[in-house]
Formats: C-alpha cells, structure tokens, sequence
C-alpha cells in the first residue's frame, strides 16, 4: 500500500500525468486501465472531453466496469472511437470468451476473467452494438498504429 503522507495521492498523481498530457496535444496517449480510475467513469468521460489526444484501454477492469452495466455501457457509446481492447493476462481462449460475454451479450450476473482476485461481485453484459465492437476490438488500435506505417525508426 501507499497510503500514508508520504507519498502523493492518488489525484496528485493523476493531475500531474494530465498536465503532462494536456502539454503534449500532438501525442496519441493510451491512459491504461481506463485511465486508472475505472470507478469513476464521469472523471474519466471530463478527461476525455477535455483532452482530445487521449484514448483508454480497459485491460484488467472487466470486473469495475461489469458491476456497473449502464454506466459503463453508456461510457463505450459515448466514447467509441477512443476506447481500445486490451489485456494485461495471459491470452487464453477462456479469458476472451469472458471477455466477448461481457461485451456482446446481456447476460447477467456471471463471473468476470480470474474471479474472485479484484472482489467478490458479479459483472453483467455490456450488450455493444457491432459497430463499437469492431472499434474496440481493432478498428481504434489500427488507426493509432497506422499513423507509424512507413515511419522509419
């Protein structure tokens, strides 16, 4: 744990990483784990209006953001363009078919991918429509990566 006053909290730490992105406009940032704030999707919708070089990743997050269906919902129509796949496990068919259930159906109350490590709760099913899954699962994440094609290194 880091809690104690001896080290900077935790919006310290965030403001600070975005001053450093506000400073950058020109710079494509991925904010990790939805920008590390998943239970706080209105603070995390502010810093994408705000700053329209940033995008997020949830890798990690499916059980924050399953437990609140039609927030998160709501958050990846919102933001479609700007929310990108990713996962910081082990790739396994098991884990993206979890994965798929949460985003694409309406299930309820089922286990998120390595239950109970983050909680003891239920997640629920997303239910995108195609068209944001297509952009979450790749079509956001080739056009980041297409800006480097040709790019010399």
């Amino acid at each position: 744990s880091f809690y104690s006053d001896e080290f900077p909290s935790k919006h310290a730490i965030l403001d600070a990483r975005d001053r450093m992105f506000a400073r950058h406009p020109g710079t494509t940032f991925i904010a990790l784990h939805v920008a590390t704030w998943p239970e706080n999707l209105d603070y995390v919708s502010a810093l994408l209006n705000r700053l329209p070089n940033v995008m997020v990743e949830f890798g990690a997050r499916e059980a924050e953001l399953g437990r609140q269906p039609r927030r998160a919902r709501k958050f990846f129509l919102d933001y479609q363009d700007r929310i990108m796949f990713g996962t910081d496990m082990t790739p396994s068919e098991a884990l993206y078919g979890n994965y798929f259930r949460w985003l694409e159906t309406d299930d309820e109350y089922f286990d998120y991918w390595a239950h109970p490590e983050q909680g003891r709760w239920k997640i629920y099913g997303l239910a995108l429509p195609d068209e944001v899954l297509r952009k979450v699962y790749h079509a956001n994440a080739e056009r980041v990566f297409n800006q480097f094609k040709g790019a010399s290194g």
